[in-house]
């Protein structure tokens, strides 16, 4: 092998003829066992691309010839497959302290739910299968029943999630017309997703009426005209105004609308199917009190605050319900049988609603004690001290969470947790940086939160606590 000359304190560099040829790596006995496990293709890829991007640093003078040794070459190509066939979704801890995280998943399916759900991907079902006439069925069958039974709604049906709930229910109703919202409910869905963008994808025309803080009743009775097709009301969950406000409630509306024979939607957002408010949280509107009140359509999520899989649900008349669901735009939001098997399942819980703070994780996690993370937060800071010790300082400390999701924006969830912190005060911005990223690198990554100089480990989503102390071996060993 040709070593080119190196640096002082620096080892010999290989040249691009130090490499071999991807033929030759491929009939290396380690290179030919991996071929037998996953086959020639992927195997002679990753090795075609591992010895091109050794020729680059090798041109470039900066590949280490001990890296071109035969044993070094077996185990870089390992590497390579192990890393390409690994999954790019993985499961996470979340200790953000943000229950409902959009980014890292949402809601949590319950185990009855997820047991389903493998059942159903396990073999043929009957997603549009009529068991008892045996001809043709209709997916949407297989929750509407349960959707009226949980919100008093004669009819309903599901897309893929609550946006395009609200983009069908527009182009359906008032496609070519003209939908009236009040100005200080229109809302921006996460994404830069906006309601007057979602209006204009509906194909219908935005009539803004009121100002961003007070809306009056007049202010729709005189926006109607020839053209109005849909009144609309959306609930401004992630965002609250306050100070000197006003609003028209749904009863209103739908008396001034019905008046003039037109249909009401209200938009929920996150949505929720029972009174928070019994387990001590924030209370949301619920799709049966909208209904209840005279509107004729309701759409709203199943992957926040009911706690199910990514869904749009959409309750209401059956007159409104069928023309949304015979619109042409309805086949390509469709959802598939994974979705619509976490869902069955879990609408299935809430006829049981006492036993919901037991069998739905994210209420369970949503009510979870405080007393209780604190306990849990005090049993782990030991153990989490001496695998980051002596570079940080563990304390146990109390946080504020919150919900998630944009569901109820301005309201704190107490909790506890442990606070990390740099024993040496100069750098603390790297080094917690390096820790954040020592723990994202983790077999099982642990996402936390950096605020005022400190990680901040938020435990409330932590029930199993083995999953996080099991790994902190391999913390120290990073940090170390």
């Amino acid at each position: 092998m040709t070593a080119t000359p190196t640096d002082a304190g620096r080892g010999p560099k290989a040249s691009a003829k130090d490499l071999p040829s991807v033929d030759r790596l491929l009939r290396a006995p380690a290179a030919a066992a991996l071929r037998a496990g996953h086959g020639h293709t992927l195997v002679a890829g990753e090795a075609r691309a591992l010895l091109e991007s050794m020729r680059t640093q090798a041109v470039a003078g900066t590949l280490d010839s001990a890296r071109v040794a035969p044993d070094a070459l077996d185990a870089a190509l390992a590497q390579r497959v192990e890393a390409r066939l690994a999954p790019r979704m993985r499961r996470v801890l979340n200790l953000t302290g943000t229950v409902i995280h959009t980014n890292l998943g949402r809601a949590l399916l319950a185990d009855s739910a997820l047991q389903h759900l493998l059942a159903m991907i396990a073999g043929p079902n009957n997603l549009e299968y009529d068991l008892a006439s045996g001809g043709r069925g209709d997916r949407d069958g297989l929750v509407e029943e349960l959707l009226c039974t949980l919100t008093g709604a004669p009819a309903a049906t599901v897309v893929n999630n609550n946006a395009a709930a609200v983009l069908l229910t527009i182009a359906a109703l008032a496609r070519g017309r003209e939908v009236i919202v009040s100005r200080g409910e229109l809302v921006e869905i996460g994404g830069a997703f906006r309601m007057p963008d979602v209006m204009a994808a509906a194909g219908a025309t935005l009539v803004e009426v009121g100002t961003t803080n007070r809306t009056h009743p007049g202010d729709y009775e005189r926006a109607i005209g020839e053209r109005t097709a849909l009144v609309m009301k959306v609930h401004t969950s992630n965002y609250a105004v306050q100070g000197f406000t006003a609003a028209v409630d749904e009863a209103t509306l739908a008396g001034i609308a019905h008046a003039r024979g037109l249909p009401l939607a209200s938009d929920l957002g996150s949505g929720s199917l029972v009174d928070l408010a019994a387990w001590g949280l924030p209370r949301e509107p619920l799709p049966q009190e909208k209904l209840a009140s005279g509107c004729d359509v309701v759409t709203f999520s199943g992957d926040k605050l009911l706690g199910g899989p990514q869904a749009g649900l959409i309750v209401g008349s059956r007159e409104a319900v069928e023309r949304i669901r015979r619109f042409p735009l309805k086949r390509a939001l469709r959802v598939s049988k994974l979705p619509l098997a976490a869902l069955e399942a879990t609408l299935r819980l809430y006829l049981r609603p006492e036993r919901l703070a037991q069998d739905l994780p994210t209420l369970r996690l949503l009510v979870r004690p405080e007393a209780q993370i604190r306990a849990l937060a005090q049993q782990l800071a030991p153990a989490l001290a001496a695998a980051v010790a002596p570079r940080f300082a563990v304390e146990v400390v109390a946080l504020q969470g919150q919900i998630g999701s944009g569901s109820l924006p301005v309201e704190r969830l107490p909790s506890a947790g442990l606070a990390l912190a740099p024993v040496a005060k100069p750098g603390t911005g790297r080094a917690l940086d390096e820790l954040a990223a020592a723990l994202r690198a983790l077999p099982l990554p642990v996402i936390g939160r950096i605020a005022d100089d400190r990680l901040l480990l938020d435990l409330r989503c932590l029930e199993d606590a083995a999953s996080f102390v099991d790994q902190l071996p391999r913390l120290r060993e990073v940090l170390a």
